[in-house]
């Protein structure tokens, strides 16, 4: 009985198999993403400031690794099949697409992370700002104040700069910041 089937050499399974593992496992990866499955696990961060040890194995992220894989198999098989290219010519457009997509991949996820925000208000960003006293601030003692930064209207400890009383209503503005406490003045 006579096949019609296509046969493959070694090098075009090689470039099968990377394609269809990269592709798959990138599949899967966008999937549980999508879903909310995965975490954050491996999302790299491009800080050039802080790029450390930890920085450098991010760049090697499943994401990017994947996505090489793929480039890499589908690439290097069309060149080698299609294009007649030999097996030299065909590695170096494999390596050349895996290279490019490994880069891209890592240029989406620095353009994700950098839309990410703590939502943490630094209190140092209060000072200069004006509100009131919300809980009479005792001479040399603590009380509270409600300030309005970062859009956001916000009670804090607060003692006044020169030790004096400030009573409940009273205008004030935030002078400097110690730790967690607010020191405000009169406005």
């Amino acid at each position: 009985m006579e096949t019609t089937a296509t046969q493959y050499s070694g090098i075009e399974i090689f470039y099968l198999v990377c394609a269809a593992i990269g592709g798959v496992l990138l599949l899967v990866r966008l999937v549980l993403q999508f879903i909310g499955a995965d975490g954050d696990a491996d999302a790299p961060d491009f800080d050039a400031h802080h790029l450390d040890a930890d920085a450098s194995l991010k760049l090697l992220s499943l994401h990017g690794l994947t996505s090489f894989l793929m480039m890499f198999g589908l690439v290097g098989f069309a060149l080698y099949r299609e294009s007649n290219s030999g097996f030299v010519l065909s590695l170096l457009g494999a390596l050349a697409a895996g290279a490019v997509s490994f880069w891209i991949i890592g240029k989406l996820f620095a353009w994700i992370t950098r839309l990410q925000s703590s939502g943490t208000l630094s209190l140092d960003d209060a000072v200069g700002c004006e509100g009131e006293v919300y809980l009479t601030i005792p001479k040399d003692g603590t009380g509270k104040v409600n300030i309005r930064f970062s859009n956001r209207l916000r009670e804090h400890d607060a003692v006044s700069k020169e030790g004096e009383e400030l009573k409940t209503g009273e205008r004030i503005k935030v002078l400097q910041v110690r730790g967690s406490t607010l020191v405000v003045g009169r406005n």
